[in-house]
């Protein structure tokens, strides 16, 4: 049989306080932070206290409040909308409480439940629009931290896009016929061009993108936001995209991307695996051009989820010429990169007063042709030299750099699965480096650092990159270097 939901003792509702009076007893920090709460809200706020704390004080001294500076008097409460016990006295609050009642007035009195007729609730703000989390009293902390989660998911420009949506409603209702016109267009006016507007902060683009939109009957546009996931750990994914993967249509993600941070999306999203792994690649970089064009022309909000961030090595550069090219809107989230996620794992600084002043994203591949690159000189005048996907020719990365001038001892560090819980950390010197191409237990992505601010790294947990003590275990390295 079906268990029946519990019941609430105390049923939410919006009240209306616009220009009305509510009065405040009490002058201390509960009184205060009940204060600011209302603040957020058009209402009238009387705070009513003999002895107020200096910092409450200047507070309402800005003009935040009105202050009756004298004991409390059942008087002071008439006329008002609600009332709010704060004065940390439980007797107090208890006859303010009863004052309030037989006035007819709502009250609540701060932490003493039994005395309230309603229950502040933790509060997201984005006016107009306005998130409510109450526990009846049971377990404010609790409450706050439901609202800090939701806080994060939801866009600062939320409240400004309805308070749009409020402009065009009457508008929208008298164009459009009820049913999938009125649907479709809220749907793109809160998901669409005007919501993208409004995040960039561009309020009129908003307003001329909603009224484009009021004039057009067919299908709406698709979008496709290309959004860095980060190295791995689900709790370094940005805000931003966790918003975007909320309001997915599609999500197309890469193998390295892992699979909890792909279930972050909506639940009803579709998801597609497009490869673009070593040795697996299920798709070609053209086949998914085609595929996000195709998608986003169907009317599809689409997410195109890579590892660590488009814009390093994401090829985000191609797709976004094919959507240039075909037409369709699109837009990128940063993420966090892999080198950023390894420099953390170790605790070193890829900068450091004194040492090095500058750094390079690159691929081992970089070294295997004949001229040597432009970085690699920047790494022999002491940059800081990030390796990408460098496992399978750390070879060659250690013999250019030895043999355009980098010392062989410079340090290194070396990360498997750089910010997940299963990483594994490595040091050594340059000479040291070749040693990886003879390590098959890696499996993960790697990622090297080299440089003198290497040095700098917290060692603890880190394996010795060289088997032995003055050997690299690769003799044609050796051999080469001699």
């Amino acid at each position: 049989m079906t268990q029946s939901p519990a019941k609430l003792n105390a049923f939410p509702v919006f009240m209306r306080v616009e220009g009305e009076a509510v009065v405040i007893v009490g002058g201390g920090d509960e009184a205060f932070a009940k204060a600011r709460l209302l603040a957020q809200s058009s209402a009238r706020l009387v705070v009513v206290a003999s002895e107020i704390a200096p910092e409450f004080a200047a507070w309402i001294a800005d003009g935040a409040a009105t202050h009756i500076a004298a004991a409390y008097e059942a008087s002071q409460l008439e006329g008002a909308a609600l009332v709010f016990a704060a004065t940390g006295n439980a007797e107090q609050d208890r006859a303010i409480s009863e004052d309030a009642r037989r006035l007819g007035i709502p009250v609540n009195a701060v932490d003493r439940p039994e005395l309230c007729d309603f229950f502040t609730p933790a509060l997201v703000n984005r006016a107009p629009l306005a998130i409510a989390i109450g526990t009846e009293g049971a377990g404010p902390v609790l409450a706050q931290m439901v609202r800090a989660k939701i806080d994060r998911m939801l866009s600062p420009s939320l409240g400004s896009l309805a308070a749009l949506a409020s402009s065009f409603r009457e508008v929208a209702e008298a164009l459009l016929p009820k049913g999938n016109a009125r649907r479709r267009f809220w749907r793109e006016f809160f998901a669409g061009a005007p919501a993208r507007a409004m995040e960039r902060g561009e309020a009129e683009a908003a307003r001329r993108a909603a009224a484009d939109l009021l004039g057009d009957t067919g299908a709406g546009a698709g979008h496709v936001v290309l959004v860095g996931a980060g190295p791995g750990a689900e709790d370094l994914l940005t805000l931003r995209a966790h918003r975007h993967l909320m309001e997915a249509d599609v999500i197309v993600y890469d193998a390295l991307v892992p699979e909890a941070v792909v279930a972050m999306g909506r639940r009803d999203a579709e998801r597609l695996p497009v490869g673009k792994r070593k040795g697996c690649h299920s798709k070609s970089q053209a086949e998914i051009n085609e595929l996000l064009v195709r998608l986003a022309r169907e009317d599809k909000r689409v997410v195109r989820l890579k590892s660590g961030d488009p814009l390093v090595y994401g090829r985000a550069g191609e797709e976004k010429q094919a959507l240039r090219d075909a037409g369709i809107s699109y837009e990128v989230v940063p993420g966090v990169t892999a080198a950023f996620a390894a420099a953390a794992d170790f605790e070193l600084p890829l900068t450091l007063r004194g040492v090095t002043s500058s750094m390079v994203f690159t691929t081992g591949h970089d070294l295997k042709g004949k001229s040597l690159p432009d970085w690699a000189k920047l790494a022999i005048s002491g940059a800081t030299v990030a390796v990408y996907m460098g496992r399978s020719v750390a070879a060659d990365v250690a013999t250019r750099l030895i043999e355009a001038g980098l010392a062989a001892d410079t340090a290194v560090a070396v990360v498997e699965n750089a910010s997940l819980a299963g990483r594994r950390k490595f040091h050594g010197t340059l000479a040291d480096l070749p040693s990886l191409e003879e390590r098959i237990d890696l499996t993960g992505p790697v990622m090297t650092i080299i440089g003198d601010a290497v040095a700098g790294a917290n060692f603890a947990g880190s394996e010795p990159l060289a088997r032995r003590r003055g050997t690299t275990g690769n003799k044609k390295f050796e051999e080469r270097v001699a």
